[in-house]
């Protein structure tokens, strides 16, 4: 079980310290966007930086990340690391919409204004650090449920509507009556039905590598995990095991709160020819803990 218990924990400490990282660099990005009241290269600075794609999606990227951070903590204290499927759903749509932002940035944006001026100063955050950490951490180090296609879709939400908002501003209303000029050139470089015909299709294009290799990290974690636990628990007596965890978690002093760990037992028992049940196993749990912790207050009287 220590075994089960340290990959846990790897993987817990994985997807919060990555979560954190990207959470400090879109912070620090964003708020030189704020700070920089005028920049000669770049007309959407001070509360005007909220206008442009790549100071939102990194910021819903961080945002999605940052709800990661509680169930990372409280995995490390259970040690039963999960994530809600909605927050994966979440997390996807972000690193989807970062991921945009920096193939745009690479591959549009640098060719014409310079790749030195893209990259560098806040952009040097919001449209490498922070993407490239984003899906790095989200396809090795969260993936905790796998992906349907119809996750795909929910995916391009945001973008989709960034695209109506900023072809409404760009187009519709105009710069001359108080809407945004195109400064990601859009609509001023190419003939208008260009960028509104591919952007979409970019954008699934872009979800869907994620996805694969989002699902790829979970099937494989998946395999490692089923394998192990078919070799240490298809003939092991699984009351025997669950009793020993809870006597080792019971007499550790930094888990006293009684935390049964449901999940770890569930995945035992699918891998366990035993006719135990979950709610004998967690009995049993319950029991030995409670014992184990008697046992520890008694040594103290001693002590």
């Amino acid at each position: 079980m220590d075994r089960v218990m340290k990959a846990t924990r790897r993987q817990c400490l994985l997807a919060l310290f990555s979560a954190l990282v990207v959470v400090v660099c879109v912070c620090i990005g964003v708020t030189m966007n704020l700070t920089t009241l005028y920049d000669e290269n770049f007309d959407h600075m001070g509360l005007r930086t909220f206008c442009m794609f790549t100071v939102n999606s990194n910021i819903l990227a961080a945002a999605a990340m940052a709800m990661v951070i509680p169930y990372t903590l409280d995995g490390l204290r259970k040690h039963n690391y999960h994530l809600p499927r909605w927050i994966v759903v979440l997390v996807y749509a972000g690193v989807t919409a970062v991921a945009l932002t920096f193939l745009i940035s690479l591959f549009v944006l640098a060719p014409f204004k310079g790749f030195v001026l893209i990259f560098s100063g806040s952009r040097f955050f919001l449209h490498g650090v922070c993407p490239i950490l984003a899906v790095a951490a989200f396809c090795f180090f969260m993936s905790a449920q796998r992906l349907r296609f119809v996750d795909s879709l929910i995916a391009l939400i945001p973008v989709a509507i960034y695209s109506v908002l900023y072809y409404i501003m760009v187009v519709v209303i105009g710069e001359d009556r108080g809407g945004w000029n195109d400064f990601y050139g859009f609509f001023t470089r190419l003939p208008h039905w260009i960028p509104l015909a591919a952007i979409m299709p970019l954008t699934l294009l872009i979800a869907t590598g994620i996805r694969v290799l989002h699902n790829r990290s979970f099937d494989k974690r998946e395999n490692e995990a089923a394998a192990f636990y078919r070799e240490i628990f298809t003939d092991a007596d699984i009351r025997q095991l669950v009793a020993a965890m809870a006597r080792v978690h019971g007499s550790n002093v930094k888990m006293r709160d009684i935390l049964i760990p449901s999940r770890i037992i569930s995945i035992m028992l699918e891998h366990n020819k035993s006719d135990c049940t979950l709610e004998e196993c967690c009995e049993i749990y319950l029991r030995e803990y409670i014992a184990a912790g008697a046992v520890m207050d008694v040594e103290k009287l001693w002590i």
